[in-house]
């Protein structure tokens, strides 16, 4: 007797990623902690929420470039030991993200706000027009 097997498509898409990349492809990110960036829309503007945890407002750079939201930080630290005159300790952190935005949104008017870590900036969108209802006539007896 045949014995029913429920099928996974994960499971299929799992085998053919490790066929092409390896059983490894995850593993060299695991330690990279990357910034979550949340895009949303609400009261007619839309939302951008990037968490950068120990970036400074100097380090961080928005523009508007072709109808695309880019958003850049660039942190350097460095610690220098005086009576020898060398670096002891140097690390850079960095952040890029662009978004599109839609046509609707007015580039003049976007701002942006850092607390605690967490940017965010809102681009101002123009409502859409309502529906136009079309109202149906009866067909005229002649």
């Amino acid at each position: 007797m045949a014995s029913l097997v429920k099928w996974d498509p994960f499971a299929e898409l799992s085998a053919l990623q490790k066929q092409f990349f390896g059983d490894d492809l995850i593993s060299p990110f695991k330690g990279i902690n990357v910034p979550t960036t949340d895009v949303y829309t609400k009261n007619n503007e839309m939302v951008i929420e990037a968490h950068l945890p120990n970036f400074n407002q100097d380090d961080i750079d928005i523009r508007v470039d072709n109808n695309t939201l880019v958003i850049s930080a660039e942190r350097h630290e460095k610690e220098e030991d005086k009576k020898k005159k060398y670096v002891v300790r140097e690390s850079s952190s960095s952040f890029y993200r662009s978004i599109q935005l839609p046509e609707r949104a007015n580039a003049d008017k976007i701002e942006a706000h850092l607390e605690e870590g967490v940017l965010k900036v809102r681009v101002p969108l123009t409502p859409l027009p309502e529906p136009k209802k079309i109202a149906i006539s009866a067909k005229s007896k002649k």
